[in-house]
């Protein structure tokens, strides 16, 4: 009688973990990096919610290191992916703004495909840990680029499975808003139809297989999870949970797609912890951007607490975002930071956590090694940079300033000064409610010195 496939992960795992240490080998530690799509800035219940059901995520941070002054790359999918991935400023790495959608019907491989997208000669973290051994997935959204350069497999990746455009029917597997002729479900540059199965458990299920049949060497996956961005398809069980609590519409059927997010997580740490894997696993956790209020994302439902904006928005509701990291018997467990930290800051870390060498590259992330650490420990930052569209900011100390900014989540027009500029003190007002603009024109003109330019 054959014995279950569980048995065979774990033996192969303490197998491989024997022989190294035999052999006198240092035992790399396996990175997952989880990558949620549209989490509102304060939409788990480790950072405040108080209507959402979230154990997965509030146990990893109870696991590890929460941070309370995270900022993602960019406020929109496509560069702020391309930051995490890089370690460098989206506008800086060639993808400023969102990705093309992706290919029509009538391309059945992705080989021949041209487009725009992230640059073939940008190093990612794919490649950083290719170098080193390490086998590496990519599980989920991409949007980054589906013609030739821009592939996941192009980028560092040995294995690929999921969508490249910006999100998709979870059960069709359709570009969401793209009509018949954009099916897009891919398996390594070839497309795959599996119509009627859900998204999020293929997602698991690929993951699973990922990580059992290479035990024999050191993985990194990066696990970029479709939500809880529109369309809000959630288990039955959980919409009908927050029925009967009598949350409102839309935070519903919003806070439906967290819980079914949640429970994804859930399952896939219950993995690693049956395999083994979980004490020589470092997992990250990210939002990409802040919540939607598009038509599509039914106006809302996620939520940004304290902060102003949403996504599309350099205000901090767009940015500042929930972010963990956890390896349990390595680093500290259950501890917050409140040190600014930043996207691109996440391959350096992982770098220095893992021993493995950086790519050759002019970085803006830098290491919150000692950070994660030490509670005493400074920010690596002076000064953070965004820009998207004719939105730029600039973030050093407790100072904010923003050039055109928008705010999708407000109805109230924003008062700016010369029709341009909005300063904040995020310390006094995280809220960013007050435009301080005309009460320090000094300090906007020292924040101006530092507006982001490619090449920087």
């Amino acid at each position: 009688m054959a014995l279950p496939g569980i048995f065979w992960a774990v033996a192969f795992a303490l197998a491989g973990i024997c022989q190294a240490a035999a052999a006198g080998e240092t035992v790399r530690p396996n990175v997952l990096v989880i990558l949620t799509d549209d989490q509102g800035s304060v939409d788990a219940g480790c950072y405040g919610a108080k209507d959402l059901v979230t154990p997965g995520v509030d146990a990893l941070a109870a696991s590890g290191v929460r941070f309370t002054q995270f900022y993602a790359a960019a406020p929109v999918c496509s560069p702020s992916r391309a930051g995490l991935l890089t370690g460098r400023y989206p506008w800086i790495a060639g993808l400023p703004n969102n990705a093309p959608s992706p290919p029509s019907e009538a391309d059945d491989q992705l080989e021949t495909l041209t487009g725009e997208g992230l640059p073939a000669k940008e190093l990612t973290l794919a490649d950083m840990f290719r170098a080193a051994g390490y086998a590496t997935a990519h599980i989920g959204k991409w949007h980054l680029g589906s013609g030739a350069g821009h592939k996941p497999l192009d980028h560092g990746f040995d294995y690929s499975f999921g969508f490249m455009g910006g999100c998709i029917d979870n059960y069709t597997h359709f570009f969401y808003w793209g009509g018949a002729d954009r099916h897009d479900l891919w398996e390594n540059n070839r497309r795959v139809r599996l119509p009627g199965h859900y998204f999020p458990d293929l997602m698991v299920d690929k993951a699973e297989a990922f990580i059992a049949g290479h035990r024999d060497r050191p993985f990194f996956m990066y696990f970029a999870m479709n939500m809880p961005h529109y369309p809000y398809q959630g288990d039955d069980k959980w919409i009908n949970y927050y029925d009967a609590h009598q949350v409102a519409y839309p935070r519903n059927i919003y806070a439906a797609f967290v819980s079914t997010l949640d429970e994804r997580v859930q399952r896939l740490l219950a993995f690693l912890d049956e395999t083994g894997l979980r004490t020589n696993t470092i997992i990250v956790y990210q939002s990409d951007n802040g919540h939607s209020v598009e038509e599509r994302a039914h106006f809302g439902g996620g939520s940004s607490g304290p902060y102003r904006g949403a996504k599309f928005s350099l205000f901090e509701g767009g940015i500042r975002l929930p972010a963990i990291i956890s390896w349990p018997g390595h680093l500290p467990a259950g501890q917050v930071r409140g040190q600014v930290a930043h996207g691109c800051d996440w391959l350096p870390t992982l770098a220095e956590l893992s021993g493995v060498a950086l790519p050759r590259a002019a970085l803006n992330g830098r290491s919150l090694v000692p950070v994660i650490r030490q509670e005493s420990a400074p920010s690596p930052h002076e000064v953070l940079q965004w820009r998207v569209g004719s939105q730029w900011a600039v973030r050093r100390g407790d100072w904010k300033l923003l050039h055109d900014p928008l705010d999708p989540a407000s109805a109230h027009s924003i008062d700016l000064v010369d029709r341009h500029w909005y300063l904040s003190n995020i310390t006094a007002d995280p809220g960013e409610r007050t435009n301080q603009a005309s009460l320090h024109p000094e300090i906007v003109e020292q924040l101006k010195l530092f507006e982001p330019a490619a090449g920087n």
